[in-house]
């Protein structure tokens, strides 16, 4: 009887060897002790991030000539598993950094694009800054503005539920800076570059239950300066920029769900293993055993479902809804996957010393954020021909 993993099959060797080289890295830099230590306090960890620049990891999906490492989405999405199956805020954040890459990757980037090698190094981070306190899933309801004054710019606005914001050099700040056209609230708005370092702009630490060590700001912006050069982009068309990555973060988002339900299933057979009760390992009773049967059955759904909308945007198709898809099943998969491992190992699963808890928090936040799920349903409902609910 073939013996079933939870690790992936049939992928080309070049990114099985990139899997294994990020597992190798975390093996010797970021053991599972560590990352429960890291989960624990909510701290970033800069010299790991450097060693994650230094091996290429963070210039995936950009070009060697303009600074990246090469390679594709896939490669990104696996990178991207691996880190999340050891500690799921590392790869949220790997994920936020990896968008701010994609976009100084893009041709009409502008002067901005000079910093990608110094991205893709770890040398320098970016974030970006696009929810809000009053609008949430609604970014065009946004309120932060950008004025051209004296030759620059002044921002002013407030961002929330912003990755890496204290860590950055930069936050690319979503805000509008022309009249909204009749109609098309999106045109209007730019993507512009704010340097962190300044008097105008204040950050406060959001700390939270699950992917504690993601590091989540809140970002005050009051006349903060930047130079006109900062667009990231074309000017009033910030949210085109954004589209083209936001198909790729869904699938980002759904890789993470995918590494911690894989993460979760690997503790739930181990222990089931090794815990004996009654004189036999309890994987040996149905109740133990069956959860973990469905567990394996589902996430190789996501994974496939992961596969065939990577293989779209690969392609350069329209992966709109496939990355939606993935988002969603995966999110809610993995809070299941969590869900029988938790009961499958009882009181010991919530023990700090055990992975499972972290785990069990993390899945809690796949399931509202880049996007909650139910926007992601009304994405798909529209998708189908239905009438638009919002």
């Amino acid at each position: 009887m073939q013996m079933l993993g939870t690790g992936p099959i049939n992928e080309p060797d070049t990114r099985r060897e990139l899997r294994e080289m990020t597992a190798g890295l975390l093996g010797r830099h970021l053991p599972t002790e560590q990352a429960l230590i890291t989960d624990r306090e909510g701290s970033f960890d800069r010299s790991l991030w450097l060693r994650l620049g230094e091996a290429g990891l963070l210039g995936i999906g950009a070009e060697e000539r303009v600074g990246g490492s090469g390679g594709t989405v896939g490669d990104a999405v696996a990178v991207t598993e691996e880190l999340a199956r050891v500690l799921p805020s590392l790869a949220v954040d790997y994920v936020l950094s990896g968008m701010a890459m994609r976009m100084l990757a893009e041709p009409d980037c502008g002067p901005v694009a000079d910093w990608l090698p110094e991205v893709a190094a770890g040398r320098m981070i970016c974030s970006y800054g696009l929810s809000e306190p009053g609008g949430g899933t609604d970014l065009l309801a946004l309120r932060a503005r950008a004025t051209e004054v004296d030759g620059e710019w002044r921002v002013s606005g407030q961002k929330t539920w912003i990755s890496l914001a204290g860590e950055a050099d930069q936050v690319f700040v979503l805000c509008r800076t022309d009249p909204a056209e009749k109609g098309r609230r999106s045109r209007g708005l730019s993507l512009i570059a704010v340097p962190t370092d300044q008097p105008g702009v204040a950050v406060r630490r959001v700390r939270l239950a699950g992917m504690r060590a993601a590091m989540t700001y809140e970002v005050f912006l009051d006349d903060a300066v930047a130079p006109l050069a900062n667009l990231v982009g074309a000017r009033g068309r910030g949210m085109q920029v954004l589209s083209k990555a936001l198909d790729v973060e869904r699938v980002m988002a759904a890789a993470i769900s995918l590494g911690l339900a894989r993460g979760a299933l690997d503790l739930h057979i181990a222990y089931a293993r090794e815990r004996e009760a009654f004189g036999t390992p309890i994987g040996a009773f149905q109740a133990i055993q069956h959860p973990a049967a469905d567990s394996i059955a589902e996430l190789s759904a996501a994974r496939a479902l992961i596969n065939s909308t990577v293989a779209m945007i690969e392609a350069g198709q329209d992966a709109l809804a496939y990355s939606a898809m993935a988002k969603l099943f995966t999110a809610e998969t993995a809070a299941r996957i969590v869900d029988r491992g938790m009961r499958a190992m009882g009181a010991m699963g919530l023990a700090d010393e055990s992975a499972m808890q972290m785990y069990f928090r993390d899945a809690r936040l796949q399931l509202f954020s880049p996007i909650s799920n139910e926007m992601v349903r009304n994405l798909l409902g529209e998708s189908l021909g239905l009438p638009r609910s919002y």
